[in-house]
C-alpha cells in the first residue's frame, strides 16, 4: 500500500497550488560583512566576500508544505498566526560568483565543506570566522565561482558553538524521552545535561539502567541510582567496577520541547531566499542570482539532508524546486532524529553509542520499497516524485558506511534482493576508506583500535563528484555509479566478506539494522532488516566501489571496519575508523607470517613499477570523471616520493 505521509501529500497538492504566494523569509539582517581569507584571491573569481546574517522565518501551520513539522500547530504564533524563527546565516560569495549556489548544512553548528573539499583541517566549534588565508586551503569551491552558504538547521546549537536555529518552544507539553551516555572518567559520581527539562524532580522523574557493554541489554545493579541537580542536570552514582565501553541510559518524561522539525524549513526557505527574490533584501540580488542551487551535507548533516528530502522539504511555499542537486556524504542509508517531538538531531547511532535512536529506519533507499514489518511502500523520493521537485543526486559514502551506517540498504529491499538505483540518483563507495575524507595516517592509529587506521583519503574524489553534480546540472550525464552491488557480486551476506587471511581478524562485526518500535517506555526490537557489505579480493580489499590509485595499487589491505581491541561483541568496530594491514615486503616474510596475500616483492619488483601502477590506476579514474588531473597528477607524484597517503614505496 501507498504510504499514508504520500497519500496526504498528493491529496494536498491541488491546496498547496492555490495557497498565496508569500514570503517565508520576513526578515534578512546582516549582521557583519567584509572581505575573508585576509583578501585572498582565487584565480579569476577573485576575492571573498564574508556576509554574516540573520533570518527570520514563519511559517503557516494551515500550508500543506508545513503540516509535516511536528508539534507545529501547538507552537506559539505571532499575530498574523503564523509560527516564527530565527536562524543563522553565513555566505562566502567570491566577486565573480558564476558557480552555483552551494548550500551546506553545518555538521553541528560547524563548517565542513572547506575542511573536506579544500584540504584545509578541520572546522573548530564556535562561530566560524574564516580569517586567515590559510583557512581556505586550495580554494577548490571558490575558483569555480561557487558560492558557500551554511544556513542554522540544528535547534539545539546556541550561538556561541556554532551556525545554529532558535527554534520556539511549547511550555507545558510533555512526552517521553531518552538518554544515552559513556563516561571515560573513573568517578563514582558524575553528572550530565539532559537535552529537555524532566518535567517531575525527584525519583519519580524517569528510570535509569545501565547496558554492561553496548551489546548488553539494560540492567539496574546494585550501586545504580540517580538525582536530578536541576531540570536539566542528573547526577548518576555509577556502580563499582563498571568500565568506560558501560552504557547509561535514563528514560523519562520531559517538558517544553523545541519545535525541531522547523529546522528544515529554515533551509528551504532561506535557500529559496537566495536563490528567487530579487529585492534588496537578498544581499545575493545586487550581483546576479545563482542559475542553480546544490545541498550538500556531511555525515550528520548528509543524513539530514536525505530527511529533508524525505520529508518533502525541497519544494516550498509556492511550490518552487529549492535545490536542483543535492550531495549527500557519508550518510549510509540513515536519516536524522529531526523532525520529531523531543528531537535530538546529535544523535549518530554507531557501532559503540546511541543505539536504537529512530535515524537508521524505513525507508532507507531512494527509490520505493515494500516494508515487511508495517506494510507501508515508500522511498527517499516518494515525496519529491509526488511535487515534480525531485533534485538530481550524488550520493558518496566510505567504505566505513556499509560496515558501520547501513550503506546496503541504498541498493538492497528490506528483504534482502537486488534494487537499482533510481535515474535520479548516483551513488559512490570509496574502497578501503574510513568515514571523514581527510582521515588519519597510520602514525594517528586509535590505541583503541585493533589494526592502524585506513590512510586512505578521498577529498580528491569530493571535488571531481562536485564537478560531475555541477555538470549533470548543465545536461551533461555524470559519473556511472561505482557501489556495490549484489549482481557484481560486490555485496555480499557478512559471512562471505573477506578470504581466510591469517593477520586479518576479521570477525564479521558490523551494525545491525532493526525494526523499532519507539514506544514511551522505550525503544523495543520487533525484528532486523539484512545488512550487506562489500566482497574483498585475494588480497582482502574490496572489490567494487572507487578504488583510488593507492588501493587499485595497494601496498596494504585497506578496510572499512576497525575491531575494538579487546572486545568481540557483534558489533564491536572502532567508530568511524577503517583499517590497514601492510603487505609482506618480502615472499620470504609473507611464507614466515602465514600470509596469503602477494608480497611487496612480487607486486612491484621495482620503485618504478609501482609508479607506473599507480599512474595506470590514476588515468582510469580520469578517464572515468573520477578524479580530477590535478589530483591525479598529486597522487603520481606522491607514489614518486613514498608518500602517498602515508606509505612508502621502498621494497
Amino acid at each position: 500500500m501507498i504510504s499514508r505521509r504520500l497519500s496526504a501529500l498528493l491529496a494536498t497538492a491541488a491546496l498547496a497550488a492555490a495557497a498565496p504566494a508569500t514570503a517565508e523569509v520576513t526578515r534578512f539582517e546582516i549582521v557583519s560583512r567584509g572581505p575573508a581569507f585576509q583578501g585572498r584571491s582565487f584565480g579569476a573569481a577573485g576575492p571573498v566576500e564574508m556576509i554574516v546574517g540573520r533570518a527570520t522565518f514563519a511559517v503557516d501551520p494551515a500550508n500543506p508544505h508545513n503540516q509535516v513539522i511536528a508539534d507545529l500547530a501547538q507552537a506559539p504564533r505571532a499575530a498574523n498566526g503564523r509560527v516564527e524563527a530565527t536562524t543563522d546565516v553565513v555566505i562566502l560569495r567570491p566577486r565573480a560568483a558564476a558557480g552555483p549556489l552551494l548550500v551546506e548544512l553545518p555538521n553541528r553548528g560547524r563548517v565542513l565543506a572547506i575542511g573536506w573539499m579544500h584540504d584545509a583541517g578541520g572546522s573548530p566549534p564556535g562561530p566560524p570566522s574564516f580569517k586567515d588565508a590559510a583557512d581556505a586551503g586550495n580554494g577548490f569551491l571558490f575558483e569555480r565561482g561557487v558560492t558557500l552558504v551554511e544556513v542554522g538547521w540544528q535547534g539545539d546549537i546556541r550561538p556561541a558553538d556554532g551556525v545554529g536555529m532558535r527554534p520556539p518552544v511549547i511550555a507545558g507539553l510533555t512526552g517521553p524521552a531518552r538518554e544515552l551516555w559513556t563516561f571515560a572518567e573513573p568517578a563514582p559520581v558524575v553528572r550530565a545535561k539532559l537535552s529537555y527539562p524532566a518535567a517531575s524532580p525527584g525519583p519519580a522523574a524517569g528510570k535509569l539502567t545501565v547496558h554492561v557493554t553496548p551489546d548488553a541489554p539494560a540492567t539496574s545493579p546494585a550501586g545504580l541510582a540517580f538525582r536530578l541537580v536541576d531540570p536539566t542536570t542528573i547526577e548518576i552514582t555509577r556502580p563499582a567496577g563498571l568500565g568506560p565501553r558501560a552504557v547509561y541510559e535514563f528514560n523519562y518524561t520531559a517538558t517544553d520541547p523545541a519545535v525541531m522539525g522547523m529546522g528544515f524549513a529554515a533551509v528551504r526557505d532561506v535557500a529559496a531566499f537566495l536563490k528567487f527574490d530579487k529585492t534588496a533584501a537578498n544581499p545575493l540580488a545586487a550581483s546576479g542570482l545563482p542559475a542553480k542551487a546544490i545541498g550538500l551535507g556531511i555525515s550528520q548533516s548528509g543524513r539530514a539532508l536525505r530527511d529533508f528530502l524525505y520529508q518533502g522539504f525541497n519544494a516550498d511555499e509556492q511550490d518552487r524546486q529549492v535545490f536542483d542537486g543535492m550531495l549527500p556524504v557519508v550518510p549510509g542509508a540513515r536519516r536524522s532524529f529531526t523532525n520529531a517531538r523531543f528531537a535530538q538531531p546529535g544523535r549518530n547511532p554507531g557501532p559503540q553509542a546511541d543505539r536504537l535512536y529512530p535515524i537508521a529506519q524505513f525507508p532507507f533507499a531512494y527509490e520505493a520499497t515494500q516494508d515487511p514489518p508495517t506494510g507501508r511502500t515508500d522511498g527517499v523520493l516518494s515525496p519529491c516524485r509526488a511535487s515534480k521537485t525531485c533534485p538530481k543526486v550524488i550520493q558518496v559514502d566510505s567504505e566505513y558506511e556499509f560496515w558501520g551506517s547501513q550503506a546496503a540498504l541504498n541498493v538492497i529491499t528490506p528483504t534482502g534482493q537486488p534494487l537499482p538505483l533510481p535515474p535520479e540518483v548516483r551513488a559512490f563507495m570509496v574502497a578501503g576508506a574510513p568515514h571523514a575524507a581527510a582521515g588519519p595516517t597510520p602514525s594517528q592509529a586509535s590505541p583503541a583500535c585493533l589494526l592502524s587506521s585506513s590512510p586512505v583519503q578521498w577529498s580528491s574524489l569530493l571535488r571531481a563528484l562536485f564537478v560531475g553534480l555541477d555538470q549533470w546540472l548543465g545536461g551533461v550525464q555524470p559519473p556511472a555509479s561505482r557501489y556495490p552491488l549484489i549482481p557484481d557480486g560486490a555485496l555480499v551476506p557478512p559471512d562471505q566478506a573477506f578470504p581466510p587471511i591469517v593477520p586479518l581478524p576479521y570477525r564479521r562485526q558490523f551494525a545491525r539494522a532493526y525494526h523499532v518500535d519507539q514506544t514511551a517506555a522505550g525503544p523495543v526490537i520487533r525484528g532486523a532488516y539484512p545488512v550487506l557489505v562489500p566482497r574483498a579480493g585475494p588480497d582482502g580489499n574490496a572489490i567494487g566501489g572507487v578504488r583510488l590509485p593507492m588501493v587499485a595499487a595497494p601496498r596494504a589491505t585497506y578496510t572499512g571496519w576497525n575491531p575494538l581491541r579487546g572486545a568481540s561483541g557483534a558489533e564491536d568496530l572502532c567508530t568511524q575508523q577503517g583499517g590497514a594491514l601492510p603487505f609482506a615486503p618480502s615472499d620470504a616474510e609473507a611464507l614466515m607470517a602465514d600470509d596469503s596475500r602477494r608480497s611487496i616483492e612480487e607486486l612491484y619488483p621495482t620503485p618504478e613499477s609501482y609508479v607506473a601502477k599507480v599512474k595506470a590506476a590514476a588515468d582510469e579514474l580520469v578517464a572515468a570523471r573520477l578524479l580530477l588531473p590535478a589530483d591525479a597528477a598529486a597522487d603520481v607524484r606522491a607514489a614518486q616520493a613514498g608518500t602517498l597517503a602515508g606509505l612508502g614505496t621502498g621494497r
